[in-house]
């Protein structure tokens, strides 16, 4: 019964990411698009519900094969996350090159969702996308969270830090804009195309030495972070709306269940950390939402939120957590790291589930392979591609509920 509830909490969580309603309720009074981009995980279904709205008109969608599907009226690019790939090169050259014939008092629609960044790679002058590709992997597994990592992206692109308006002027360009990013800094989502970038180049300089990537990063990518930086000219303006995000789904779970607690603050930070401020949370039903950053010292399978449930099974047995309880962590993208599950549900009989078929979960999280562990004892949240995207939910239940 605890994980029939768990799921139910997560599930109106997801439901508040509807991507193509938020779409639809912003779009009343908007100008009449002459082009439509649709970027991110999130981008099929805001597509849909734009040409819903409007009727025929250009559109091209860049989405991970999870979610692209076709869609009548428009052109859907898959292209490949968390790592870009050479179809997602191939869909941001066709995007600029498509910006480029923009006429003064043209408009472009732009539909921004998480995913964005790694979906759509347009590396700057001397950086190729393989230089690009390895920056991600270094990223990735350096605990740096999304947002320092989108800065560095920032640096490397045309497309990124508002790369997609300058590319559009003369047009003027709105964007409807589904938040991933805990805190819902735009410039951070996506790595804002149609924002002002976070920072610098000496500033994402930092951010890679003090996570011990500089080193490892190419040659060429070193390069252009160290040359002196040319002064940009101002940014053209550009119409940004928020139209959902990570918060909204939590007090939609918290809608759901009148009685539970929602903490102030996000689950953010290393995974550690974070299984420790859950496993602090009294009786009753605790939600929360974030998005925590794991630091790979292993080679094993598994993604963040897998990672957290298994730490916090781990933690409620040295804690002599009293039965019954229930723990459900999940990606609102239905994708945890490099697996097919979006995340795990565990419970007060999951360690013994793991042992009894040979598994030692201690060793196993100690190289980062909670998802085998995982998959044992029957606890992997799976959803396929949800079609939205606005970071991570979690459902803590100690006791009956």
């Amino acid at each position: 019964m605890l994980r029939a509830e768990s799921t139910r909490l997560f599930h109106a969580g997801l439901a508040a990411a509807d991507p193509a309603r938020a779409v639809a309720q912003a779009l009343p009074g908007l100008r009449h698009p002459d082009l439509i981009l649709a970027i991110g995980k999130a981008a099929t279904a805001m597509a849909r519900a734009a040409l819903q709205h409007f009727g025929p008109t250009e559109t091209l969608v860049v989405t991970n094969d999870e979610n692209a599907t076709p869609l009548e009226g428009a052109t859907v690019l898959a292209s490949s996350h968390p790592v870009p790939d050479a179809r997602g090169a191939a869909a941001a050259a066709r995007i600029l090159d498509r910006l480029a014939h923009m006429q003064p008092g043209q408009h472009v629609l732009a539909l921004i969702s998480g995913g964005g960044s790694a979906l759509l790679p347009a590396p700057v002058a001397g950086v190729t996308l393989e230089d690009k590709a390895a920056v991600n992997r270094l990223l990735l597994g350096s605990g740096a969270e999304i947002t320092q990592m989108n800065l560095v992206r920032q640096q490397l692109s045309r497309l990124k830090g508002g790369g997609l308006v300058r590319a559009a002027a003369p047009a003027q360009v709105t964007a409807l804009i589904l938040s991933d990013v805990i805190g819902d800094d735009l410039r951070a989502i996506a790595s804002g195309p149609t924002v002002s970038p976070l920072g610098t180049r000496s500033e994402a300089q930092a951010i890679l030495k003090a996570h011990h990537v500089w080193d490892a990063l190419p040659a060429s990518v070193r390069a252009h972070l160290t040359a002196p930086e040319t002064p940009l000219p101002p940014m053209p303006p550009a119409t940004n709306l928020l139209i959902g995000s990570n918060r909204k789904s939590v007090l939609a779970m918290a809608a759901a269940a009148p009685t539970a607690h929602v903490p102030d603050a996000p689950l953010i930070g290393d995974v550690a950390d974070a299984a420790q401020r859950v496993a602090a949370s009294g009786p009753g039903i605790t939600l929360f939402g974030g998005e925590t950053t794991v630091v790979l010292k292993g080679r094993g399978l598994g993604g963040r939120n897998q990672e957290l449930a298994l730490r916090l099974a781990l933690l409620a047995e040295a804690q002599n957590w009293p039965a019954p309880w229930v723990f459900l962590s999940g990606g609102t993208d239905g994708r945890d790291g490099p697996t097919e599950a979006a995340g795990a549900i565990v419970d007060h009989g999951s360690l013994a589930r793991m042992r009894a078929k040979g598994i030692d979960p201690v060793a196993r999280l100690s190289q980062n392979d909670s998802n085998p562990c995982l998959a044992a004892s029957d606890d992997l949240l799976m959803t396929g591609g949800t079609g939205t995207n606005v970071a991570d939910l979690q459902v803590l239940i100690k006791g009956q509920p």
